[in-house]
């Protein structure tokens, strides 16, 4: 059986220290916190073993140095890919339309902009999304009515507001 309250001491006496190593090891901070958090969780995994090792603090950063020389094979492997296969090519600016209904979407109502990015984009029927929401079909169908007004709404409030401008 495992040892809560040993393992709570280590990781309060090493994280911070084993956090400022993993930055330093792996050269990216989130990346950092993502491979100590792994490190410890596999110390917690096996704690019995690693508590009794001559050096824990020493075995978590072992696990932070291995996995950093992973993600330095999978970097390696990937910058080769991309020089294998070339830059992608250039994207062109969005439209103006493309502009206008992104502005108009982040206007609605977060519930409403995801029923129909589902809906219209991932073509999923009103099931599906129900399932997928959490909600009943009725609640879907509601927020795809009520979120298809407002959209309306605000495409031509824009679409007026440009043609004002351009004249």
């Amino acid at each position: 059986m495992r040892d809560a309250p040993s393992f709570d001491e280590f990781y309060r006496t090493t994280s911070v220290r084993t956090l400022r190593y993993a930055v330093a090891v792996v050269g990216d901070r989130t990346e950092a916190q993502d491979a100590v958090q792994e490190a410890y969780a596999r110390a917690w995994r096996r704690w019995e073993t690693v508590a009794a090792h001559p050096a824990p603090e020493a075995w978590v950063r072992l696990v932070i140095g291995r996995l950093a020389r992973d993600r330095w094979r999978r970097l390696g492997r990937l910058g080769a890919l991309l020089r294998h296969s070339g830059p992608p090519p250039n994207a062109p600016p969005p439209s103006e339309n493309t502009v206008v209904l992104i502005e108009a979407l982040r206007a609605l109502p977060a519930n409403q902009r995801k029923v129909l990015a589902l809906h219209y984009l991932c073509d999923q029927s009103v099931e599906a999304i129900a399932t997928e929401t959490g909600v009943s079909p009725n609640t879907v169908k509601s927020w795809l009515s009520r979120g298809r007004q407002r959209l309306a709404a605000q495409l031509t409030e824009t679409a007026t507001k440009l043609e004002v401008r351009d004249a």
